[in-house]
């Protein structure tokens, strides 16, 4: 559905998942790697149910509500916020969750089919655009703008081998709720 207005349910179904990614930060596990501690953290499952329920332009609003919220200052990313985490090599995965979630909606709409399988599918392509995302601006940031030398082998081992598991996992939970619930959001009118 191609509307161009939004209406006040629409905006509320994007806060509440700008909320609930809120929240995924603070369900966190601390992986203690060099030169940047990683965090294995809730908000990709909710940035995939976002766009699995909400399609990709509210998803990617939900995501950027999210960022510009966390930008300004409030605590809602995994270490803080405030505009200097842009300075932090891993905050290409936030970047990512705004990509991958419009990418996931998109890949959803295209055949809009409630199967598992294909849930699935559109859940594993959030996860490339994120981890591609991420892993570039964390090569980038370290190299570029803090100076610390990194090469691809630590990148590819701190950036992915660590976490792609988990967030695979993630994907799989996601499509499974997303199964279930995509009935009721149509219902009311969410997606």
């Amino acid at each position: 559905m191609n509307r161009t207005k939004w209406t006040i349910r629409d905006l509320a179904f994007c806060g509440l998942f700008a909320a609930l990614i809120a929240v995924g930060a603070f369900i966190k596990i601390t992986i203690p790697v060099q030169p940047v501690p990683m965090h294995f953290t809730l908000q990709f499952f909710f940035v995939l149910l976002s766009a699995l329920l909400l399609g990709a332009r509210r998803s990617l609003a939900s995501v950027c509500t999210y960022l510009i919220i966390g930008l300004c200052g409030i605590p809602v990313f995994a270490s803080g916020g405030g505009p200097s985490y842009l300075l932090k090599p891993t905050f290409g995965f936030l970047i990512g969750f705004a990509v991958g979630g419009y990418v996931v909606g998109k890949v959803y709409e295209k055949l809009r089919k409630r199967t598992f399988g294909w849930l699935l599918f559109a859940a594993f392509w959030g996860l490339v655009a994120d981890y591609a995302c991420g892993m570039i601006y964390f090569y980038v940031c370290s190299n570029y703008v803090l100076h610390v030398t990194v090469g691809w082998d630590v990148v590819f081992v701190n950036c992915f081998l660590l976490t792609v598991g988990e967030d695979f996992v993630l994907c799989i939970l996601a499509a499974m709720l997303a199964k279930r619930l995509i009935p009721a959001f149509e219902h009311m009118g969410g997606v």
